[in-house]
């Protein structure tokens, strides 16, 4: 077998840990704080408090805003801080101190408020300022927000959490800038990534747009594959690129986006969508945005199924690619080892796959390598 039975189950293991953290997780922060915020009154209360503390202007819209999105991440903490030290050190993945763990935390916080407050600002002149099209001038700076968030994020926000050393010189840097060349990518550079520092779970991404992308190996990635397994890896991210799949996903998210805010822009007209959250007419611009932020889980939700199903297939074209500017074989050897060392399940129930695996059941994708390169037999387990 491709993959021992004692890893299956790990895998099970594990996997049954993490679905139970997160239907946990779903109830409170999906179930009771949704109906705290909205029935409850939780959403009027947070923006009286505001309104009391900072006065009628722009800190009560950074004040309501941000008090939401602090209780959210307060109520999370304890299932981000079971997740790090229990489940992943149970089945030994966990490598984040403490020390690491409260860092991340203010930094974030930090990055919250000094990304966020600009961009909250905004779109509450917008509100007061445009009238009954606020909500596409909203939509356009959110827009110009992300894109410019996926500009810097690689050379001014990643590295904050962690360190990226370039690639050294040896015959994985040559595969890799060979592979680079023939699949006429363009990066700023190969770094190397301290995973290790938080996890031993292994990847490889790209990251960025334009002269910003960066190619980008976790150093637990390079240690357990061979050079030929890293380059089919990068092959399939770069299929990604390639295929023009992250252009499209950011289209999709922009375009969902555009059609929740009209939604909004019409509810926010109603004086019975400000009665229904208890708040007062016309809605505070904070409030208004905190209210959005709520609503988008919900609204989204049916979209799952189709969302997955894009992503599922944008994988196997990503295969597809990898298996022509690399090997087929390496890829599922790579994979192999992938699934074993991160105990990523094998089985997956059928239905559950369906709504919510962004990438295929693992006998699904190995049997699609197998059958673009006509790879015969059964590999050995690595």
């Amino acid at each position: 077998a491709l993959v021992p039975a004692q890893a299956h189950h790990k895998a099970a293991d594990y996997t049954r840990d993490k679905v139970r953290v997160a239907a946990a997780e779903a109830v409170l922060l999906e179930g009771v704080l949704l109906l705290v915020f909205t029935v409850g009154g939780g959403l009027a209360a947070l923006d009286a408090l505001s309104l009391r503390l900072l006065g009628d202007g722009w800190l009560r819209d950074l004040g309501t805003v941000f008090a939401f999105l602090a209780v959210g991440a307060v109520a999370s903490l304890p299932f981000d801080v079971w997740r790090t030290f229990v489940i992943e050190a149970r089945h030994g993945f966990n490598q984040t101190t403490l020390g690491t763990f409260l860092a991340d935390l203010a930094k974030g916080a930090l990055l919250a408020v000094a990304l966020g407050a600009p961009l909250v600002l905004a779109m509450a002149w917008f509100i007061r300022s445009t009238g009954a099209a606020w909500w596409l001038w909203a939509w356009a700076a959110w827009v110009a927000f992300s894109l410019a968030l996926v500009a810097a994020y690689p050379r001014w926000i990643a590295p904050l959490f962690n360190r990226f050393t370039p690639l050294e010189e040896g015959d994985l840097r040559r595969r890799i800038e060979s592979l680079v060349a023939r699949c006429g990518f363009r990066a700023d550079g190969l770094f190397v990534m301290d995973g290790s520092k938080r996890s031993s779970h292994g990847n490889a991404y790209f990251t960025g747009f334009g002269r910003d992308k960066r190619i980008v190996f976790f150093d637990t990635l390079v240690e357990r594959l061979t050079p030929e397994e890293v380059e089919a890896v990068l092959a399939h991210e770069l299929g990604h690129y390639a295929r023009g799949h992250i252009p499209r996903l950011l289209a999709v998210r922009f375009a969902l986006a555009l059609g929740l805010l009209a939604l909004l822009g019409a509810a926010a007209r109603e004086p019975a969508f400000a009665a229904l959250l208890g708040l007062a007419y016309p809605v505070a611009p904070g409030a208004l945005l905190a209210a959005f932020m709520l609503v988008v889980p919900v609204c989204t939700f049916p979209f799952q199924p189709l969302a997955s199903l894009m992503s599922r297939k944008q994988e196997y074209e990503a295969d597809a690619f990898a298996a022509r500017h690399a090997t087929a074989d390496d890829l599922v050897s790579a994979l192999v080892k992938l699934y074993r060392d991160n105990a990523a399940t094998l089985t997956p129930d059928p239905l559950h796959s369906l709504v919510y695996d962004s990438h295929p059941p693992a006998s699904l994708r190995i049997a699609h390598l197998r059958k673009l390169a006509d790879i015969p037999g059964t590999l050995p387990s690595p």
